[in-house]
């Protein structure tokens, strides 16, 4: 863990992904969902989860979301692309973000 630098790894996650698939999700395959920074790797995120709620990660799977096309009239814009990381937990690991652990 240590071969990452510490300010980095708290730079990585940017909050819980909470929203109706998060939570299915979380329930049927014991993962959870987190929105990260565009330039993070699954070996940072894993570090960085394990370092912030002392749990043990299986696996990540990362995956880029595009930024919807918004319209006002004629003129088209877009919204800014996201990253998100299905975080995979060990067995009997759990992470509650309502008890602010």
């Amino acid at each position: 863990m240590s071969a990452f630098n510490q300010e980095r790894l708290l730079q990585v996650l940017l909050a819980p992904q909470i929203s109706e698939k998060a939570t299915w999700v979380a329930d049927k395959n014991e993962q959870v969902i987190f929105r990260v920074a565009p330039d993070a790797t699954k070996p940072e995120v894993k570090a960085a989860v394990e370092a912030l709620f002392k749990v043990e990660v299986e696996s990540v799977q990362v995956l880029n979301v595009k930024g919807k096309e918004k319209r006002r009239g004629r003129v088209v814009g877009q919204r800014k692309g996201w990253k998100k990381a299905f975080v995979s937990l060990k067995p009997g690991q759990e992470i509650n973000f309502v008890a602010g652990e």
